[in-house]
């Protein structure tokens, strides 16, 4: 028993891969802490967590910018659901602190206007796919944290879509304030170039 549980707590805190285009999802322990790291430099990653007892419950951007005043989270902020509930606190953040709470995950249909004719890849589906896997069905695709995603608003009201100013290995880190289901989808965007054009793999860690 002893070797099985130094087993699960080995396997618990490794790096787990986000591949490049795709999706993952975990179970995650409220108290337990998530760090996700930007592997390459130049990788948003779309990321959600929802209340692992109630599908119907999750981490709300709308919700949040109310609460925090801003539409940029930072460590030290606490970050709420659409029931106006605690679910994540930000610990840390090496990067310069770039990301979106605004853009909605993309889907086949943005890629239908985007161009494209066959199948592109997308954070929608890498989401439901994800969760599926998981075993874990939600209600809908809510607004994602897009880490890294440098999508500023100009003073004309416009929102620039730029690459990414992190740097290879930056990550953020988050303490879960309720038993959640995770998502995090490495962005499958190659057409505009908040990927550089190039997306890549992404990696997590859970901490106990």
């Amino acid at each position: 028993m002893a070797n099985k549980k130094i087993q699960t707590e080995k396997s618990r805190s490794k790096l787990v891969k986000i591949p490049a285009r795709r999706g993952v999802a975990v179970h995650i322990c409220k108290g337990e802490k998530v760090k996700i790291i930007n592997t390459h430099g130049n990788q948003v990653v779309d990321f959600w967590a929802f209340n692992s007892e109630h599908s119907g419950e999750f981490m709300s951007m709308e919700h949040c910018r109310v609460g925090l005043g801003r539409y940029r989270p930072k460590p030290g902020d606490v970050l709420i659901t659409n029931q106006r509930r605690k679910i994540l606190k930000f610990l840390e953040d090496t990067s310069p602190g770039v990301h979106d709470t605004m853009m909605a995950a993309c889907d086949r249909y943005r890629y239908e206007q985007l161009g494209c004719t066959d199948y592109h890849d997308n954070c929608t589906d890498n989401l439901w796919k994800a969760l599926a896997a998981v075993c874990f069905k939600p209600t809908e695709t809510p607004c994602p944290f897009n880490l890294w995603q440098n999508t500023p608003v100009d003073a004309n009201g416009e929102i620039e879509q730029m690459p990414t100013v992190s740097k290879r290995g930056d990550f953020v880190l988050f303490k879960v304030l309720m038993n959640a289901v995770l998502s995090f989808s490495a962005c499958p965007q190659d057409i505009v170039q908040i990927n550089s054009g190039r997306p890549t793999d992404a990696h997590y860690q859970i901490i106990d």
